[in-house]
């Protein structure tokens, strides 16, 4: 778990005689751990009334909860076409730059306004630059406060440290979302960020024990170790832990070892695209490669449902026309698909967002959307109840109100220049005569 530098042949080792045991409770809120749950954020003493071994097992299956719950995020793009299920595991793809963090910062802080629980994030063994930077982005942001109630725990295991570290640090992040979840019955969000980086920090592990390699030369033991620990990420009769997982996909091989293990535990992914992040749209997400397990009539609402799979029918019709628009120009498209052409880029752009954690850097108000407005919002759209609205007045908003307030104030910014035109034109002409 730590450095072996300064051993040498017949050092004498000592036994603790017991497990790793880690901090929990809301002591542990605002602060980073390592993967022995010693702080490492120089704030002095943790102060903690509780340690936990982060070994467990996962809970039984009478303790586990028997029905599919909504987990509702207030971010438009995922709660209407890809709802998260409490309880449930997300992959979130993504290169550099296209939002990952910013996503995840502003579901640490809805879920902690719209639900009033934690979250715990753990940094498996990415860069240590990546893990400051989220941490003052999140004092920046107040999801963490230094002098008030923060709402997040984090624990870092980064690239640097040794592979027993970086094998561990999630379930010692996990171990401190359980306790919120089976103590205080929280609906706790885990964000593990990079779920393939656990995998790859079991393989070194696996070498140096001398085991012999599967497949890709991943350990033999790939699937074991990574269901031990996606199997305590359920929901339970008292709370329940939503995970969110960063996935790295090797060589961009869906079909490494790796990837395709995880994806039999997650039950939903979210797509970040790096050309909707060029166009201007955040979050960056493509709904059209985003799928979701309970996306379905029988767990989400039916007008739910219904209008979420006619934006998607609606968005592919789009991206169909989209070839016959570069070549022959929109002139040439039906009125019925100008039609849809026009809605479809309305929808595409009401599903942009400001977020509330990004405020200090885009200077626009965040939004928080419930559900209700969101799935009554795009089915106006789909009726056509908002043709007459400008485009533009569909972009980075929140609710349908704040459409119809904007779209209000481009039309009176859009009187006001007009009138300055004719007054110029006036006095042009005034001038020309004299």
């Amino acid at each position: 778990m730590q450095t072996t530098d300064l051993l040498k042949l017949k050092s004498k080792v000592v036994s603790s005689g017991g497990n790793i045991s880690v901090p929990v409770g809301r002591e542990t809120l605002g602060r980073i751990f390592n993967v022995l749950g010693d702080a490492i954020d120089q704030r002095g003493p943790v102060g903690e009334k509780m340690r936990m071994p982060i070994h467990a097992e996962a809970p039984k299956l009478a303790d586990q909860a028997a029905e599919d719950a909504v987990l509702t995020t207030g971010i438009k793009v995922i709660d209407l076409i890809l709802p998260y299920c409490k309880g449930g595991k997300i992959g979130l793809f993504g290169g550099a730059g296209v939002g990952k963090t910013v996503i995840i910062m502003e579901l640490i802080n809805n879920v902690a306004k719209g639900h009033g629980g934690f979250s715990v994030f753990a940094g498996v063994g990415e860069r240590t630059r990546e893990g400051t930077d989220l941490y003052l982005e999140m004092m920046q942001s107040k999801v963490i406060d230094l002098k008030g109630e923060s709402k997040c725990v984090l624990v870092y295991g980064q690239m640097n440290e040794p592979p027993g570290a970086r094998a561990r640090v999630a379930q010692s992040a996990l171990t401190m979302a359980e306790y919120f979840r089976d103590v205080e019955g929280q609906n706790v969000l885990l964000f593990i960020d990079n779920i393939f980086r656990f995998t790859q920090a079991n393989s070194e592990v696996s070498a140096l024990l001398g085991r012999i390699p599967a497949a890709v030369g991943y350990q033999p033991t790939l699937a074991e170790d990574l269901g031990m620990l996606q199997e305590r990420i359920t929901s339970t009769t008292k709370g329940s832990i939503t995970s969110v997982q960063a996935v790295y996909v090797p060589a961009d091989d869906i079909t490494d070892p790796a990837p395709a293990t995880t994806f039999s535990h997650l039950d939903a992914t979210t797509v970040l695209d790096r050309a909707v992040a060029e166009s201007g749209i955040y979050p960056a997400v493509n709904p059209l490669e985003c799928a979701s397990r309970i996306m379905d009539p029988d767990v989400i609402d039916v007008d739910h449902y219904n209008v979420a799979q006619d934006i998607v029918q609606m968005l592919t019709k789009y991206k169909e026309l989209q070839d016959i628009i570069a070549v022959l120009g929109i002139d040439e498209l039906s009125e019925e698909d100008k039609l849809v052409v026009d809605r479809a880029r309305k929808v595409t752009r009401f599903l942009s967002q400001p977020f509330q954690v990004a405020e200090v850097f885009t200077g626009m108000t965040g939004h928080y959307v419930q559900l209700d407005d969101t799935v009554e919002s795009f089915s106006g759209l789909l009726m056509g109840s908002y043709d007459q609205i400008p485009e533009m007045a569909f972009y980075m908003v929140g609710g349908i109100n704040s459409v119809l307030e904007k779209a209000k104030s481009m039309a009176e910014e859009a009187a006001a220049m007009e009138k300055q035109r004719r007054a110029r034109q006036a006095q042009a002409s005034s001038e020309g005569s004299n």
